[in-house]
């Protein structure tokens, strides 16, 4: 396999269907509009003035067809209803309204038609009315595909990154100090407050705030590939910065002008000194920092490397190894702010929280967190286990032990207090079934808490707090 096939053969997240969103043609866009746009309210006095000069043109004395059998031109009205709401809806009556004062208020002939025009404002407030509450599941289930399609890229990538990490295992585990899967545990675990320390106030560079522990990743990839020289270089709006990110051996400035440097930024992808035919270059491997978005966020040059390490096997743990790492600089904005304040939450269950609270300001979606506290003992082993096993796809568990008991708190996306009663209940259900033991009874205690849509991780320390009280 070709040693670009690697990040070719990466997930990466379709871009969604625009036949998804508002209609199956242009025409159903464009009679029901996903958002409403900000000149709708012009919009909507602009096509009524129209439709009454038309009705005005074809009708001369009877502009608003009020003698013959059906009110039509309420249908104008109803479009609008239909297509941006009850609001907007009730604006187009009263252009209606207007209308009857503009062409028969002045001649004192006619009575105003009360009746008629209460059941059209009552059938615009109606339709608008539905109008709006299918708007707004659009809105959430949209919400909720968005953070499922996320969650299958990230499945995959995962199990993606767990199939390269097996193979390694296999083939060099006698030859090698560690795996893929532990450089990316050490990668994963790697805290955002310590990325500061791993580089001398003496020697840090602008590249170092961009690429926090830019140094630990490189001393993973120099110790499993046999790197002798290398450097990281940071990506900059005006290019690649000069000073390094990261070394191992000598440092060096990047040679803006090498063929092989300059095809790795042209393509996005890792090129070698065995794909190119400039025998004068210096450089023998050219890896860019690509994150899954397709953000560029460094390159790793490789100077001086072992010549039997140069195989397509090493690339491969390279370039997933960067890549797996620039994954991580974009989660750093999420994960840190619940770290911080508990260090020891899993990375996971951090990432997956901060993202549930994203969904719930952008769509009110919500999600919920339950705690359970176990007492130390073989019922507490038992239900921890039966709790992992029986989780759903979505759902998160993240185990802790205190003095005197064990704590299960389990992340529930897309779920509400309905949802979490339901998941005590199946677990109350299993201990009763399985074990012939009431919880409630056993010193088992259960909490809840909704997930915090602006501050998640005060939400997730309340959590942990209660549970440490076990009241």
């Amino acid at each position: 396999m070709h040693d670009s096939s690697l990040a070719h053969a990466m997930p990466k997240k379709q871009k969604t269907d625009q036949r998804g969103e508002g209609g199956s043609s242009t025409y159903g866009r464009t009679l029901a509009p996903v958002a409403v746009r900000p000149l709708a309210v012009v919009e909507v006095l602009a096509c009524m003035a129209l439709v009454l000069a038309l009705c005005r043109l074809m009708r001369p004395a009877d502009p608003l067809f009020l003698e013959i059998g059906f009110p039509w031109i309420w249908l104008a009205a109803t479009v609008f209803a239909l297509r941006y709401g009850a609001i907007l809806g009730v604006l187009a009556g009263l252009c209606i309204a207007a209308a009857w004062f503009v062409f028969h208020g002045g001649q004192g002939t006619m009575a105003f038609p009360e009746m008629l025009f209460a059941g059209g404002m009552a059938q615009l407030v109606i339709t608008g009315h539905f109008s709006d509450i299918w708007s707004a599941r659009e809105r959430r289930l949209r919400a909720i595909n968005a953070y499922l399609d996320d969650s299958l890229v990230a499945l995959t990538n995962n199990h993606y990154l767990l199939r390269v990490s097996h193979e390694r295992l296999e083939r060099d585990i006698l030859g090698k100090p560690f795996t893929l899967r532990d450089a990316i545990e050490r990668v994963r675990s790697l805290p955002a407050e310590n990325a500061s320390r791993a580089v001398p106030s003496s020697s840090r560079s602008s590249g170092d705030a961009a690429l926090p522990n830019a140094d630990v990743v490189l001393d993973f990839a120099a110790s499993g590939c046999r790197i002798g020289q290398a450097s990281i270089f940071a990506m900059t709006a005006q290019g690649l910065d000069p000073a390094p990110a990261a070394s191992v051996g000598a440092p060096f400035k990047p040679d803006t002008g090498d063929a092989l440097l300059r095809e790795c930024l042209l393509q996005k992808d890792l090129r070698h000194l065995r794909q190119t035919d400039d025998a004068q270059g210096g450089y023998l491997v050219c890896a860019p920092l690509l994150s899954a978005s397709g953000r560029l966020f460094g390159v790793l040059i490789v100077r001086q490397m072992a010549f039997l390490s140069l195989t397509h096997e090493n690339l491969q743990l390279l370039l997933v190894l960067l890549s797996y790492y620039a994954d991580g600089l974009e989660q750093h904005a999420l994960v840190a702010p619940v770290q911080s304040r508990l260090p020891q939450c899993p990375h996971e269950f951090a990432l997956d929280l901060a993202r549930l609270a994203h969904i719930q300001r952008c769509s009110g979606v919500r999600s919920m967190m339950a705690g359970m506290v176990f007492p130390v003992g073989a019922l507490g082993d038992a239900m921890i286990e039966q709790l992992t096993r029986q989780r759903r796809m979505l759902d998160l568990l993240w185990v802790y032990d205190q003095e005197e008991a064990r704590v299960a708190i389990a992340l529930l996306p897309l779920t509400d207090e309905v949802g979490v009663n339901g998941y005590f209940s199946r677990i109350a259900h299993v201990a009763q079934t399985q074990f012939g033991v009431d919880l409630a009874q056993s010193g088992a205690v259960s909490h809840s808490v909704a997930v915090d849509a602006e501050a998640s991780a005060y939400g997730l320390e309340y959590l942990v707090l209660r549970c440490g009280r076990h009241d």
